[in-house]
């Protein structure tokens, strides 16, 4: 059966309505709770803290301190590991002399000696009013490793780590979204762990190769997403700054990811819900609420795009099987709805440039495409990173 008959199109209101249902739901589950407990575990880093992080391994999703891990989380350090270099604030204690009241040692240092007839009471009271102590902080620098950099006992997880399944038309969805792309795609190994990104640095999406066909196909219009919003280079070209958090970021890439699946029939519930809840930095899921029309607007585009791109090969692939059955005569023979095979010659049409019709198709397919777009069309607003990971 053909792909335009068979699958199953949701509203896109009505997903989205279903993606706060469902993480509202799932963030007062007991396994949230489990999760938020561990996550409580891990440092928060400063500012400038997370941006050393993210310049060093942008990649990176839990970092904690070589004997944070093992005693925290009963996870061990790989050998060879390389660490990630942070600045680290240090407390440090010093004394400070006030007045003139103390002694001095034989280096001439200042010092406290108990004085011939002082009682000890009077030479804890001299003490504590000569010698001050000042606590103050330092910074060093010092180590920190990813969870992928560790072994030993598993963090708990929300949701699954990688779906599977197969997508029924997976050949057609996964060639329209790479005619789509605004930049090219790649299918390699990723040695760091992470599914899918979008390099801003190199503009290209590269996703993670031999996964199933549910998860390279989520996760490729994950990452498109970050190419239609997060592309710092084009944000740059039009005088736009990068305000948006890597937060904000991931909830809206994974959330536009979840809406176009959920239209084609193809539900990431199980990973995408842990995902987004993983990047919110609250129960009330301010990021979520707050990117809902770019949401929506992002997932309208995809689908368009995708729907019309289908619906050109398909209109194409009928058009060169007809080019072929009329290539001995160079002619197409309209078949009406009371036409049959002893129709007389002359009904046949004058024969007709097959060229010339697949480009008239074509011109008006993609005329449709626009009107619809002009309406739906995601806003360019100012926000990985040089590179965006799921």
């Amino acid at each position: 059966m053909d792909y335009d008959e068979t699958r199953v199109m949701f509203p896109i209101e009505e997903i989205t309505q279903k993606l706060e249902k469902g993480l509202g739901d799932f963030m007062n589950s007991d396994k949230f709770k489990e999760y938020l407990n561990t996550m409580s575990k891990f440092h928060h880093y400063s500012v400038n803290n997370t941006i050393l992080i993210a310049m060093q391994r942008p990649d990176a999703t839990f970092v904690a301190g070589y004997e944070a891990w093992q005693k925290n989380f009963d996870r061990h350090v790989k050998r060879g590991s390389k660490g990630i270099k942070i600045i680290s604030p240090v407390k440090v204690k010093k004394k400070v002399w006030q007045g003139n009241d103390f002694d001095q040692d034989d280096n001439g240092e200042k010092c406290l000696f108990q004085r011939p007839g002082e009682t000890k009471e009077q030479f804890e009271k001299r003490s504590a009013e000569t010698v001050k102590e000042v606590e103050y902080t330092n910074f060093m620098i010092t180590s920190v490793f990813d969870v992928s950099d560790t072994e030993g006992k598993e963090l708990p997880a929300i949701g699954v780590s990688e779906l599977n399944g197969t997508v029924e038309d997976y050949p057609k969805l996964i060639t329209a979204l790479e005619s789509i792309s605004k930049v090219p795609i790649e299918y390699a190994d990723i040695t760091t762990g992470a599914k899918g990104y979008f390099s801003t640095t190199d503009h290209k999406i590269v996703v993670q190769k031999d996964m199933s066909e549910v998860q390279t196909l989520k996760t490729l219009i994950h990452e498109m997403a970050h190419s239609l919003l997060h592309d710092k280079t084009e944000e740059a070209s039009h005088g736009q700054q990068d305000t948006k958090s890597k937060s904000t970021k991931e909830v809206e890439a994974e959330s536009v990811a979840y809406t176009v699946c959920q239209h084609f029939g193809i539900d990431t519930s199980d990973y995408s819900f842990g995902y987004i809840t993983s990047w919110s930095q609250g129960k009330d899921l301010k990021e979520l609420k707050a990117s809902m029309d770019t949401i929506r607007k992002t997932a309208s585009t995809i689908i368009s795009d995708v729907n019309t791109k289908v619906m050109e090969e398909k209109t194409m692939a009928t058009l060169d099987e007809a080019a072929a059955l009329n290539k001995s005569s160079g002619q197409i023979r309209i078949l009406g709805p009371s036409t049959s095979k002893e129709e007389p010659k002359e009904d046949i049409e004058k024969p007709r440039d097959i060229q010339g019709l697949k480009k008239s198709i074509l011109d008006k397919l993609k005329g449709n495409k626009e009107t619809v777009a002009s309406h739906d069309r995601p806003e360019r607003r100012s926000d990985r990173s040089s590179g965006m990971a799921i």
